[in-house]
């Protein structure tokens, strides 16, 4: 590159430098922070971020996870050798616990994604936590594509579209009253496209399940489940061997599988140049139980 010419930072290096922004922001201006890690792929780049957002320094604050309890365990085992690795303290709420107790009850239908938000916000409460950072995308849904990228939320958690502030020149608002928070989502702007890019670039480990592999699934509402102890599969279910990968992961009993021959990073990102359905839109069933089902989630106290 020569004097004369103007140096630009790539796609992916403004989308990092965006992220590496928000981090610092939240560090400097608020008390509590806390990073939502689950061991999915989008916590995982959102950690990484981190991570080179505070380097040398160690990351100033610890990671929660809310384990609904029907987890697939290649993520639980990634998701706490991670922790591990770069010596961070590990949160875990559990809907377990929560159902154990009586504090929740399980569903009908086994799944058990929607019974995340009481544990959340019972830690976000007795940890005094004031921000939370989560990975959520604008892409993914269409509840989600409205968020800001600081989510004010109410004494109980809540979403209220209306009192949410303009963003205008990447500056954020914090304010808070008592008993509020706000949630915060470092990769707003990014796609599950450059999510896998950045992956590739930056050599992130990812658990083995985002790659296609052998499992036995059975076929559900258009989507391939993975058979497990919240239930299924029902009468007339029967269990196959499919060579399968997951796009996003969840609750074993809402996560779907694709399946795919993309066994590689590089041979993740062509498949998904080549798709027009969202991650959540092909295989997320708590997505499905209405077209507002998110946004209602949300209005609830979940992300």
């Amino acid at each position: 590159m020569s004097a004369d010419t103007p140096y630009a930072l790539s796609h992916l290096d403004a989308l990092e430098s965006e992220a590496v922004h928000v981090f610092r922001e939240v560090a400097g201006e608020f008390e509590r922070p806390v990073l939502l890690f689950s061991g999915g792929k989008d916590s995982v780049v959102m950690l990484h971020a981190a991570l080179k957002a505070f380097a040398p320094a160690p990351l100033p604050f610890a990671l929660l996870h809310v384990d609904t309890g029907h987890n697939f365990p290649e993520v639980l085992a990634y998701r706490d050798r991670t922790a591990a690795r770069h010596g961070l303290r590990l949160h875990i709420a559990s809907v377990q616990e929560f159902i154990d107790d009586g504090r929740l009850r399980e569903r009908p239908d086994g799944t058990r994604n929607p019974l995340q938000t009481v544990p959340l916000l019972d830690a976000i409460t007795t940890h005094r936590f004031d921000a939370v950072f989560g990975g959520g995308r604008r892409d993914e849904e269409k509840a989600r594509a409205k968020e800001r990228v600081f989510s004010l939320r109410d004494e109980f958690g809540g979403w209220d579209p209306r009192r949410q502030r303009p963003e205008l020149w990447q500056l954020y608002n914090g304010r808070h009253s008592p008993g509020e928070h706000v949630r915060v989502f470092p990769l707003s702007n990014w796609t599950e496209l450059d999510v896998w890019q950045y992956i590739a670039r930056e050599d992130i480990e990812l658990p083995p399940i985002y790659y296609a592999h052998e499992r036995e699934v059975f076929r559900r509402d258009g989507m391939w489940l993975t058979a497990g102890a919240w239930g299924g599969p029902r009468d007339g279910e029967p269990v196959e061997k499919r060579r399968v990968r997951y796009r996003t992961v969840g609750d074993m009993s809402c996560t779907g599988a694709v399946e795919s021959d993309a066994a590689t990073t590089e041979a993740v990102i062509a498949e998904i140049a080549a798709s027009r359905l969202t991650e959540r839109g092909a295989t997320r069933a708590d997505d499905r139980l209405s077209e507002a089902a998110m946004e209602d989630r949300k209005r609830e106290g979940y992300f």
